[in-house]
């Protein structure tokens, strides 16, 4: 069995693959969790160490977002964040939930701004996480991982790019990475969304500076200071302008946080998520 698969939701004019684990307590939101865009991703490949956690105390919703992982890839699908964003809000509307705990890594944590910042009242808390959009100049790592031409030995070399600790980039990891980066259908949509010059969709993922100071959300940000990819002076700016923030960068770690620490990610982020539930409770 692939644990890449969960089940299909049906999204608008699309079926979205969706991991939905836990329970949540009453009146507490579900956490949904928004991947990144690397060569081979799906919502399992990222959130497979965090999703079992943070399951044992809320119900945990992974989506794959369209053009990635085994969610459709309808002919004609515009990859834009408008089309990211209503992805997500049609999948909280097929399951019935009202406000999430939104959680997004790199691509995702731009698509998280955009959504907290577009529907508002569907965000209860946020979590940023090596997040793309903010202004910032293209990195020769997002560079090398936005063109990815498939081959064992590139995929190799990015994962390198990814993790700070070599013992994570292993020839297994990049074989089954290289491999789900070669399934039907992934490399044309993959190509698609960020042909050169790629600097362009650093910036069309980048939302407005006086929406992200607008936001009342109360904001974790979280960055590894050895990130190749996406440079942390992005997490500096997001803590700078949001009102309600707090930053934590993890020291001897890559683009990987959720990864390479993973047992502190998900602790810090259960804490900050109870400090919510304690409120509410309190009411």
């Amino acid at each position: 069995m692939n644990p890449e698969l969960g089940h299909r939701v049906r999204t608008g004019p699309f079926t979205t693959n969706v991991h939905d684990l836990g329970s949540a307590a009453e009146g507490q939101p579900p956490v949904l969790l928004i991947h990144g865009s690397g060569p081979g991703v799906s919502a399992w490949a990222n959130w497979r160490l965090v999703m079992p956690v943070l399951a044992q105390q809320r119900r945990v919703i992974a989506p794959d977002m369209v053009g990635f992982g085994y969610t459709d890839r309808p002919d004609g699908t515009a990859y834009l964040m408008d089309t990211w964003v209503q992805q997500a809000l049609d999948l909280l509307d097929a399951l019935e939930v009202p406000q999430v705990d939104l959680i997004g890594n790199s691509f995702g944590g731009a698509l998280s701004l955009a959504l907290a910042i577009r529907a508002p009242e569907r965000v209860r808390r946020l979590v940023l996480m090596g997040s793309v959009g903010v202004p910032f100049e293209i990195t020769p790592g997002l560079d090398a991982v936005w063109g990815y031409e498939p081959s064992f030995e590139t995929m190799r070399g990015l994962l390198d790019i990814f993790a700070y600790s070599r013992a994570l980039v292993t020839d297994e990891l990049a074989e089954l990475r290289y491999q789900a980066s070669i399934r039907p259908g992934f490399q044309e949509s993959f190509s698609a969304m960020f042909p050169a010059p790629r600097q362009r969709w650093v910036d069309a993922m980048a939302s407005p500076e006086a929406a992200i100071r607008a936001l009342p959300h109360e904001t974790l940000v979280v960055h590894g200071r050895e990130d190749q990819v996406i440079p942390l002076s992005n997490s500096l700016t997001l803590a700078d302008w949001i009102p309600n923030s707090q930053l934590h960068v993890f020291g001897h770690c890559g683009h990987w946080t959720q990864i390479e620490h993973s047992a502190r990610f998900a602790q810090l982020v259960s804490h900050f998520l109870a400090e919510a539930d304690a409120r509410a409770t309190a009411r």
